[in-house]
């Protein structure tokens, strides 16, 4: 039977992130991919220029009808926007037990600029995240979590352990931030095993939507059966592969190339 899995997030119109990217990386992962839109971003590859939320209650009407109808095996969320939102995707997501769910914070950017406001971020941190089955903050969103400054290893270790006392099952801390050889280098820590994921750095300015894929890979992995470390492991193999292909589209940072195996000819 075909696997499915939703993805909880925002519109980007230049289709390199939000429900763009989680729908081609499903689809890549051979599961069903459905949505429930968030919120519409006016974007392309230089930026965004105007966003507009759509209601606590439209959101969770689109979880409703997937959910009773067609079932999920797998959920992640993205780009929540708001509190309200988040208070509302929280509540449905415990309601109808969507799980495994992957959380992707989407607090601040991977270059420092917060995304939501601070009350925004703690209704995240009380009601979604000890839902997590994995967390993955990039390095600015776990230092709003944890309270630590990130330069090392060993900061992004101890993090990893301090956001894990939020609830969720595991936490991924994600090294796109960090600079020099801790680019590319994750953390995870489950309660009980603490590991480092290191992949190949890929010289590419085109990673827009790498957070989103990340996360979409590994819920469609655990859609598919995969243990979370195992989904994790698999999910960055896939980004890794991705930005092998990056897409140079329009003036500014062009997106991942999600569906890569259809494109023989571009080969890094």
């Amino acid at each position: 039977m075909t696997k499915k899995a939703l993805t909880i997030a925002g519109s980007d119109s230049g289709g390199g992130a939000g429900i763009q990217a989680d729908l081609r990386t499903f689809s890549f992962h051979c599961v069903h991919g459905m949505s429930a839109v968030t919120c519409v971003t006016a974007q392309n590859t230089q930026g965004v220029s105007r966003v507009d939320a759509l209601s606590p209650e439209a959101v969770t009407a689109q979880v409703r009808a997937v959910v009773t109808d067609i079932g999920v095996d797998g959920t992640k969320t993205g780009m929540l926007l708001n509190e309200g939102i988040i208070e509302a995707v929280a509540e449905v997501v415990q309601e109808l037990g969507i799980y495994p769910l992957v959380v992707d914070p989407v607090m601040v950017s991977r270059t420092g600029a917060q995304l939501i406001d601070d009350r925004a971020i703690a209704t995240l941190t009380s009601c979604l995240l000890p839902q997590a089955t994995i967390l993955t903050p990039n390095r600015y969103e776990a230092q709003i979590l944890s309270g630590l400054e990130l330069n090392n290893l060993a900061d992004m270790k101890q993090a990893a352990q301090k956001i894990h006392q939020l609830g969720s099952k595991a936490v991924l801390v994600k090294g796109g931030g960090m600079t020099g050889a801790l680019k590319g280098v994750d953390v995870w820590f489950d309660g009980d095993t603490l590991t480092v994921f290191k992949t190949e750095t890929v010289a590419t300015p085109h990673t827009h939507g790498t957070g989103c894929t990340l996360s979409a890979a590994i819920a469609a992995q655990l859609a598919l059966g995969a243990s979370p470390s195992d989904a994790v492991e698999q999910g960055k193999n896939y980004v890794t592969q991705a930005l092998h292909y990056a897409i140079p589209l329009g003036q500014g940072t062009g997106p991942v190339g999600h569906f890569f195996p259809l494109l023989p000819d571009l080969a890094p």
